[in-house]
């Protein structure tokens, strides 16, 4: 009965922290002090984003706790541990950046609106399914969804998982770490696109970022001997129907190698270890890489590669008779030892259309990596050792330093393929990047993105000192 009155008051303080420390980066002192962490002399965190001293607060730097990046609900007193106060600072204060860089450059799109607005297109709350585009189109509307849909949905996320769980989850814990240090997919992945965001705008657009055009990522790769996927040189190609005539049916295409937008390859198979674990007619399945390179922290500084780690692996298993594995099945991928664990999906968030609202249409959450077997087939996955796994974690570890070592976070799709003069090959790379639901260090992941904090608020507060104008 205790726990039931002061339920309230515990999610009243909850949000009250969010709000503060929210208005704190937007336009307190967050916003006009140098980022610096607690224990620095001159840091102006407040208290209600400080970690309480002594006690079970120091247990999270061990590997049993950084080692968890989802699923926070699951380490006992996780809001009273150093690691929860450090994720919600580094969240709140991207957050507010979001309105830093609303019309300012970005690095593939006119301005971070039009960029933040495209990528929303497809994406929807579960069981909502409004595109959150919507929501975005200009600075009022993404405050509003910032400051009434955030508590909101983290209020109903904290009720499902308690009833989903038979009451083993505490409302209250799961409402704040939904609301202040969120672990979901989506929020990791805003969390990367902001950094990304702000990196690339301070630093004057570096040369790096110019990777994610997929043909600049072919030429330079051919260039800097990383494997990446065949293309062919031929200036253009023709497309014929086979059976339609006057001039219908036929499709002209000129190639990137020429000046042309097509990029045009030959069709790459899968290797045998992934073919094993796919049904018939699966589509090329990748694996999902991310690497950080500490190189980005400061780009007049050369990076070895050493500064680059290799964070998480994810086994993007397509379904049947899908033309890519975008429609795929997640299996997180332990980057120590190459041994496919859980899988899961979050084809729920992509799911549109007002009748998704309807009951029972659009889950709220899917299998928290429960899934061991491919569902096409029941073809058992979980347990497999991904071959020669060091070898690919090098590969995109040293490719990241050769190509864009001032990036922070790159996303790597990697190609087991059935070619035998290149059975490991590299399709692309994305800079605001998705760790598919893959599990990772986090301790390693947030230390690395508070440096860069503290590094961009220092560039950030030049700028604004100099009156600088971004193009």
């Amino acid at each position: 009965m205790g726990q039931a009155i002061s339920l309230p008051f515990k999610l009243a303080s909850t949000t009250f922290t969010f709000y503060r420390g929210f208005f704190h980066y937007l336009f307190g002192a967050g916003r006009h002090s140098p980022y610096l962490p607690p224990s620095h002399p001159e840091s102006v965190v407040p208290s209600y984003l400080r970690p309480p001293s002594g006690g079970s607060a120091n247990d999270a730097n061990t590997s049993s706790f950084a080692s968890i990046s989802s699923s926070s609900w699951t380490i006992p007193s996780f809001t009273q541990t150093p690691l929860f106060y450090q994720h919600a600072r580094i969240h709140l204060y991207s957050l507010a950046s979001a309105f830093y860089l609303y019309h300012k450059p970005h690095y593939r799109k006119p301005s971070y609106k039009e960029d933040i607005v495209d990528n929303f297109a497809n994406v929807a709350i579960p069981g909502t399914g409004l595109p959150l585009s919507l929501f975005v189109w200009n600075r009022p509307l993404a405050f509003g969804l910032v400051c009434t849909a955030s508590p909101i949905v983290s209020a109903i996320a904290s009720f499902h998982l308690w009833v989903k769980t038979r009451g083993k989850s505490s409302i209250s814990e799961e409402y704040a770490i939904r609301l202040l240090a969120p672990d979901d997919w989506f929020s990791y992945w805003r969390l990367n696109c902001r950094i990304a965001g702000m990196h690339a705008l301070l630093n004057d657009m570096p040369p790096g970022y110019e990777m994610e055009n997929k043909w600049t990522f072919l030429e330079e790769g051919a260039k800097r001997n990383v494997p990446v996927s065949p293309y062919l040189s031929t200036p253009a190609i023709v497309v014929k129907h086979r059976n339609e005539e006057g001039g219908m049916g036929i499709y002209f295409y000129k190639n990137a190698t020429d000046g042309g937008d097509w990029i045009i390859q030959e069709r790459i198979s899968n290797g045998d270890w992934v073919n094993e674990h796919l049904p018939s007619n699966a589509p090329l399945s990748t694996f999902r890489v991310i690497t950080q390179s500490r190189g980005a922290i400061d780009v007049t500084k050369k990076c070895a590669v050493e500064d680059v780690t290799a964070l998480s692996c994810v086994f993007r298993a397509g379904r049947k008779n899908a033309k890519t594995d975008h429609d795929a099945i997640m299996f997180d991928v332990d980057v120590k030892t190459g041994k496919v664990l859980g899988g899961t999906t979050n084809a729920h968030w992509y799911r549109l259309g007002l009748t998704e609202c309807l009951p029972g249409r659009c889950p709220w959450r899917s299998s928290d990596h429960a899934v061991t077997h491919h569902p096409d087939g029941n073809i058992p996955v979980s347990g497999s050792i991904v071959p020669n796994i060091r070898d690919m974690l090098h590969l995109v570890e040293t490719s990241h330093q050769k190509l864009c070592p001032d990036v922070p976070l790159v996303g790597w799709d990697v190609v087991l393929s059935a070619d035998e003069k290149l059975p490991v090959c590299l399709l692309e790379v994305n800079l605001s990047c998705n760790f598919f639901r893959g599990s990772f260090d986090r301790k390693v992941y947030l230390d690395f993105l508070e440096d860069m904090a503290v590094k961009m608020q220092g560039m950030r507060l030049v700028a604004d000192k100099e009156g600088k104008k971004f193009k």
